[in-house]
């Protein structure tokens, strides 16, 4: 009766348990990351002051600009203040726009998630497939041709690719739209209410706007989209060599199972729990590592801001960034530990 007792009291605990390791676990990596962002801002040479008064002002006003921005304080106390501000949603002010940086990015934000978007399903849609043929004919033809196509993803500068890209297929062949993300003359024939473009120009029936968003979009899709495939189709291929060579895949063959079932049902299965692992990280990368694909193709999204923000020393403009930046690679590293976990009951039963 005892041990009945404790077996259905033990689920419960170890549910409190896991959410209060996990609390505590996002707890500390948001201290660590406000603390990082904080000691970048004191150590990068920047003075703040004259990013706000300008280097002609006279003495009295930056002393005054000085004390107003707490850098007259201990540091400990200047990162109490960091926290408070961060803690209600204020990031402060950018120098370069003169308004909230929240706004700001709140502004920016949804072009990049609309481009990453498309670019992860683009990188997911061929990566996995592609992995799992080289999978499957190692050492064959097609296994060295997915091998090299994913070298050159991982090897060729992306900004190369985008002028060279540009080059072909929107200067010589007209097959796209040049830079940017929407041309002039469309750019009033739709209400951006979410900031998502195509969803935005879908939903209101502009279909000649929409099939403009989706020209601009495609190429630079295309290419991050490219990027991301050859990482997702070399770790597929890896997950699914090791699964290939599992016992319970030679019991199928000897059963009669047949070939495609044993590949696409029970082996690809039980590669996707780490590859959802894969697929989220290498979301994040492409959320936070878009900065040179839209500085080349002009796309006005949070890469684009941060690099003008750096190019005009607007700190608090690149913090604020960085911050929902590492905001994001912790959150879909949650989510994927989570998938993980629900994927894979074993992951549960060690828990």
């Amino acid at each position: 009766m005892r041990t009945s007792t404790s077996r259905r009291g033990r689920p419960g605990a170890l549910w409190l348990g896991r959410g209060a390791r996990l609390l505590g676990t996002v707890a500390v990596t948001f201290l660590g990351l406000l603390l990082v962002t904080f000691l970048i801002g004191r150590i990068v040479p920047v003075d703040p002051v004259l990013a706000v008064v300008g280097d002609r002002a006279p003495q009295s006003v930056y002393d005054r600009v000085y004390v107003e921005l707490g850098l007259d304080r201990p540091l400990w106390e200047q990162f109490w203040m960091y926290l408070q501000k961060v803690a209600t949603g204020d990031f402060g002010t950018s120098f370069l726009t003169k308004r909230p940086i929240v706004d700001d990015i709140a502004r920016v934000f949804p072009a990049t998630v609309e481009l990453a978007t498309v670019a992860i399903v683009i990188g997911t849609a061929l990566g996995v497939p592609a992995g799992v043929w080289a999978a499957v004919r190692q050492g064959r033809l097609a296994d060295q041709v997915v091998r090299v196509l994913g070298l050159v993803g991982y090897s060729a500068p992306i900004f190369w690719l985008g002028l060279l890209g540009l080059l072909v297929f929107y200067a010589r062949l007209h097959w796209v739209a040049g830079p940017g993300r929407i041309d002039i003359a469309y750019e009033y024939a739709f209400t951006p209410q979410t900031g998502f473009y195509l969803w935005d120009t879908a939903v209101q029936g502009e279909w000649a706007a929409f099939r403009n968003v989706l020209s601009h979009l495609m190429l630079p899709a295309a290419l991050l989209g490219y990027f991301s495939m050859a990482y997702i189709s070399r770790m597929t291929r890896s997950f699914m060599l090791a699964e290939l060579a599992q016992e319970y895949v030679i019991t199928a063959r000897v059963k009669g199972v047949p070939e495609w079932r044993i590949i696409w049902v029970h082996a690809l299965r039980n590669a996707a729990v780490p590859l959802v692992t894969v697929i989220a990280l290498s979301y994040a990368g492409l959320l936070e590592g878009s900065v040179l694909t839209e500085t080349v193709f002009a796309w006005p999204g949070l890469g684009q801001y941060l690099t003008n923000s750096l190019q005009n020393a607007d700190m608090n403009a690149v913090l604020g960034g960085t911050l929902v930046i590492g905001a994001i690679f912790v959150g879909l590293n949650l989510l994927s530990d989570l998938l993980y976990t629900l994927l894979d009951p074993r992951v549960r039963r060690r828990s």
